[in-house]
């Protein structure tokens, strides 16, 4: 009788569900019926091209769920993302499922243009039960109400601090150990040929602006490693003692003063500010420099790694230490749990679509779903090991899910994985011979090297109040211009342009950020 009480209870829970939905419009139906779905999502690969209209999941969503999918992938680079979601915010001409970063995503809220999605965890039990805690709902509840569902999205300490090994083999030099020494590795490898090509063609350290969700403010997150010398990695010092913005700590002017000395000697390359991501890894795949910070599948997988390793067989790329700064102190960067924010538009939940949107969403979280998005096909894109373990299939055809053209089916994958379990690292990480040189590697082996790495633990740090648009464009411009010398860098003009900052707001967001902090249990 308690079993059937039971029961009774759940179906009554969703009937009361089924009557919320259904109070917006009615579902919008395409003519032949199917409920149409445009979705806009982060691609898996970038570098490799969209979902193919040959992916199964569209005909199993048609058949089976009576769902249209439409999908587009986003930009590769985050701020391209964040350029595109708030021109379709602009025009109001959101999609009906797509991602945004939790700057745009506040300001959707406060516009009224996503949906309330609180009910709709209950709809989705098995996703709910691996990906969606208290703390996932939370970064997502605003006065008491989610709108969005805060998804994991990396593999914590999933980076790190990159060297080419064979370029210090070549010019006789120690793997560097202290911000000094790192330098003067920087400045060998930009002058004295590491590579033997009798060409003036290299760089020292390599980078592009990636600001993430705003734990990695300006100049962002491959200048990490390097600020962490400092103790000013992150926009946040978390600590309860000395909470605030880092840029206000004086070893955040000493960071300024390498970077400018890097560029001053040109031992940086110098597109850095106008590549974005695809740019940057094709620039280090062609040599054109020896220092920077990396992923590890981005670094190591078979089909990432395979362009180095044809045009470099006897290139070797490893990972250090973050080097020591003149204090002591060290970091390969803040480390944050990391949620992806999906939102469904609210213009979809008025049309009746939330309920169908839910649908997909916890089938691809779970079961067939979930294997299709993260492998693709059994017996196309890859096959089970003795231990139950997805395994890439090696095909001419380089449909194995770890291949060029099968990693085009799998460029959902972010939307299944919850990034924490066994089956997803062992099979998404197998080790392998690079196709050229025959060398062994293994971008799981890669993944546990970066994470025994010095790291800044400041869970929360990524939902962080976040500046005004005025203040942080005015922040960006003040680092740039210091850096390319439209301000003369000195001490003196550093303490007048935080002043000035102040008087932007930083005082204010900075009071904000601490209270934030404070009724979060965020301070360390």
């Amino acid at each position: 009788m308690k079993t059937k009480r039971i029961m009774m209870t759940v179906l009554l829970s969703l009937l009361a569900l089924s009557f919320v939905f259904a109070e917006g419009q009615a579902e919008t139906k395409t003519d032949n019926g199917l409920t149409h779905i445009e979705m806009w999502y982060n691609a898996t690969q970038t570098e490799v091209g969209p979902l193919p209209d040959d992916w199964v999941g569209y005909d199993i969503l048609r058949d089976e769920f009576g769902i249209e999918l439409e999908a587009y992938s986003l930009p590769s680079n985050t701020d391209d993302q964040e350029v595109k979601i708030r021109a379709a915010m602009a025009a109001d001409e959101l999609p009906d499922f797509f991602v945004a970063s939790r700057a745009a995503f506040l300001d959707l809220v406060k516009a009224g243009m996503v949906a309330d999605v609180t009910d709709c965890y209950a709809l989705m039990p098995e996703r709910t039960a691996i990906m969606f805690d208290q703390d996932a709902i939370n970064f997502t509840t605003i006065d008491g109400r989610s709108y969005g569902f805060g998804t994991p999205s990396v593999i914590v300490k999933n980076e790190g601090l990159v060297i080419r090994k064979d370029w210090l083999d070549n010019l006789g030099l120690e793997i560097p150990t202290t911000i000094d020494e790192l330098y003067d590795v920087m400045y060998a490898f930009t002058y004295n040929d590491p590579d033997g090509n009798g060409k003036n063609d290299t760089y020292g350290f390599g980078a592009f602006i990636e600001t993430g969700s705003g734990h990695e403010i300006y100049p962002g997150r491959r200048f990490q490693p390097l600020l962490g010398a400092f103790a000013s990695e992150g926009t946040w010092d978390m600590s309860a003692d000395n909470f605030g913005l880092q840029v206000r700590q004086p070893e955040y002017y000493d960071f300024m003063v390498v970077l400018k000395k890097m560029m001053e000697t040109g031992v940086i390359d110098p597109t850095w500010m106008a590549y974005k991501k695809d740019d940057f890894r094709a620039a280090w795949k062609q040599g054109k420099f020896g220092i920077f910070r990396e992923q590890n599948s981005a670094l190591h997988s078979e089909n990432n790694y395979a362009p180095f390793d044809k045009n470099f067989p006897e290139g070797e790329l490893i990972v250090i230490d973050p080097p020591v700064g003149p204090n002591g102190d060290s970091s390969v960067g803040p480390a944050v749990r990391g949620l992806r924010i999906w939102c469904v538009s609210a213009d979809a939940a008025a049309e009746g679509k939330l309920e169908k949107i839910c649908e997909m969403f916890e089938w691809m979280g779970a079961g067939e779903g979930y294997i299709l998005c993260g492998w693709g096909q059994e017996g196309i894109n890859f096959y089970y090991d003795e231990a139950g373990i997805p395994v890439s299939l090696d095909t001419d055809a380089q449909l194995g899910f770890g291949q060029a053209v099968g990693q085009t089916y799998i460029q959902l994958r972010s939307m299944a994985f919850n990034y924490a379990s066994d089956l997803e690292l062992v099979s998404r990480y197998p080790s392998y011979n690079a196709p050229t040189s025959g060398k062994p590697m293994s971008s799981l082996e890669t993944l546990y090297d970066m994470q025994s790495r010095k790291w800044t633990m400041t869970n929360g740090q990524d939902s962080m109040p976040l500046p005004t648009t005025d203040l942080k464009t005015f922040y960006e411009q003040g680092i740039a211009e210091f850096l390319t010398g439209k301000r003369e860098l000195t001490k003196d003009n550093w303490t007048k342009w935080v002043a000035e900052l102040d008087k932007m707001g930083a005082t204010a967001w900075e009071a904000e950020g601490k209270a934030y902090a404070e009724a979060n249990s965020y301070l360390i």
